[in-house]
Parts: C-alpha cells; sequence; structure tokens
C-alpha cells in the first residue's frame, strides 16, 4: 500500500514537471496581448486645462497585466486600473478604481488602430446608459483618450471627457 501511494505521487510530480516543461510559448506572448504595449511608459496629460497630470503605465505579472497609476495632483485625483487581454472571450477587460471610490469594469478590442472599451449599459430612472473609451490618434509619442457617454443605445456618442497624452 505504502508503496502504490509513493508510486502515485511520483507519477503526479513528473507528469505535472513533464507538463509545465511542454509550455515553451509564454502565456501573454500573442500579438493580441501586446495591443495595448503603446500605452506602456510615463506620460504627461494635458485635459481641462490641467497640465500636471501623469500617468505611469507598466506592464506586470509577466507581461500578463497592463497596470495605469493615474495622478491629478492639482485636483486630488488619484486612480488605478488594471488591464488584461483575455483569449477566451478575445476581448480586452479593464477594470478601473479611483480616490472617489469610482469604479468601472470595461470590455472592448483594438480595430483599425483604436482600442474601444465599453461598460455594459446601466438603467437608472429609465435612462439606460452606456459609456465607452477611446485610446486613438496613436503614435509612438502621443495619442488621444475620450471618454464618451451614449443614452440611445449607442446610436450616437457625447464626449464628456478628452484627454491628449504625450510621451515623457
Amino acid at each position: 500500500m505504502k508503496h502504490t501511494f509513493i508510486c502515485c505521487v511520483l507519477f503526479f510530480i513528473l507528469f505535472n514537471i513533464s507538463d509545465l516543461s511542454a509550455q515553451t510559448t509564454p502565456p501573454c506572448a500573442s500579438a493580441e496581448c501586446k495591443q495595448f504595449d503603446f500605452w506602456v511608459g510615463d506620460w504627461q496629460l494635458n485635459y481641462k486645462d490641467t497640465m500636471n497630470a501623469t500617468n505611469t503605465i507598466t506592464k506586470d505579472m509577466d507581461g500578463c497585466v497592463i497596470h495605469e497609476h493615474f495622478n491629478d495632483p492639482a485636483n486630488k485625483y488619484k486612480g488605478e486600473s488594471w488591464s488584461v487581454y483575455n483569449p477566451k472571450i478575445d476581448k480586452w477587460q479593464q477594470t478601473w478604481v479611483d480616490n472617489t471610490a469610482g469604479y468601472i469594469t470595461l470590455t472592448g478590442e483594438f480595430k483599425d488602430g483604436t482600442m474601444t472599451l465599453y461598460t455594459e449599459p446601466m438603467t437608472v430612472n429609465n435612462v439606460t446608459t452606456q459609456y465607452r473609451m477611446l485610446y486613438h490618434n496613436i503614435t509612438p509619442v502621443s495619442f488621444d483618450w475620450d471618454w464618451d457617454i451614449s443614452t440611445d443605445a449607442g446610436k450616437t456618442w457625447l464626449s464628456k471627457w478628452h484627454i491628449s497624452y504625450k510621451r515623457k
């Protein structure tokens, strides 16, 4: 009995080690996982006449997570987001939290040179709203970011917030 148990444990260990060594491709090495790489770095932000806002974006957790560190000291506003490409749904997913108790989840994709992320539609007082985030006009040293709202199921969008990003 003892011998059978030891054999089972050894088989389990050898099976799992050989399975791990067979994985030659890192989990986040696909082209889709690199679609947000344009955002990685240190940025100076311009919005609503504010020039002192900054955003530092890092790739964490073995390159699988895009981690945002937003800071606007003039308005005492800070926030962070975590973005990952989810191959199970072929979409990007992002979670945002900030120092005003804000919490937002978004899902979207990179298509035709634009990263677009959407919130789920939400109905309050019989009005259904949805938000979207656009990263567009992307170059190696700059891009534009927009936060838009729709109250007609995405037929039209109204800009609520525009930020111009310039690489530091």
